[in-house]
């Protein structure tokens, strides 16, 4: 019997070797592949979200906007056409949570540094302060790389329109004043058909691997297409 098993011996290891092997692609093939979920305003909490479509369950997608970056250039929804991106909202003065939003956001233009299809966007809610110059300097010193993240100031009714009806991220204030906004810690992940399809808490470095990994399955998609 002994004689047996050792006559077998390596028969049995290399079939145990194959058969391992094709449970793997039987179970890689079976598998099912993550789908990022595209989010409607009707899912986002309602402090976020302006009252006129807090009711939406569908279609929901980043409306046009034409704003200015850190260079004086004119960014707008086309500059972004084609490209997976990600935003969020601050002002350059912000002394709690954007330090670390920005430091955050620059290890992800890190890794995205060479990739062609993913951009990045940071909207100012306090445009008077952020001017061009203001933006500038700021970019300067967080070592923001223009040709991938945009820093933008403009008319504070439309980015306040932005915050609240299209990036579904921003929270008012409370008071009544006009376009009044606090800004959250929120990134925002945008496909190419400009829909939402992630929201980040961007001081927490677990989420931002997560975005990561969020970016690679939205991109696998369109290479699947």
């Amino acid at each position: 019997m002994l004689q047996f098993f050792k006559k077998y011996k390596y028969f049995g290891v290399t079939l145990l070797i194959i058969s391992s092997v094709i449970i793997s692609i039987i179970y890689s093939i079976l598998k099912p592949k993550k789908i990022l979920p595209i989010y409607q305003p009707a899912q986002v909490s309602t402090a976020l979200v302006d009252s006129t479509i807090q009711y939406k369950k569908k279609y929901h997608k980043i409306g046009n906007f034409k704003l200015v970056n850190q260079n004086g250039d004119t960014i707008t929804e086309a500059t972004y056409d084609n490209k997976i991106y990600v935003a969020d909202f601050f002002f350059t003065t912000c002394g709690t949570i954007c330090p670390i939003m920005t430091k955050n956001m620059h290890s992800v233009q890190k890794a995205i540094l060479m990739d062609k299809e993913v951009m990045l966007i940071s909207h100012s809610v306090t445009p008077k302060i952020d001017t061009v110059e203001q933006l500038k300097r700021y970019a300067k010193a967080n070592h923001v790389n223009s040709s991938k993240w945009n820093l933008v100031t403009g008319d504070k009714k439309q980015i306040y329109e932005l915050a609240r009806k299209s990036y579904l991220a921003v929270k008012t204030n409370g008071d009544g004043g006009p376009f009044d906004m606090i800004h959250t810690e929120n990134f925002i992940l945008i496909d190419k058909e400009k829909r939402i399809r992630g929201f980040y808490d961007g001081t927490n470095l677990e989420d931002i691997d997560r975005l990561m990994g969020d970016i690679s399955i939205l991109k696998s998609s369109y290479i699947e297409d």
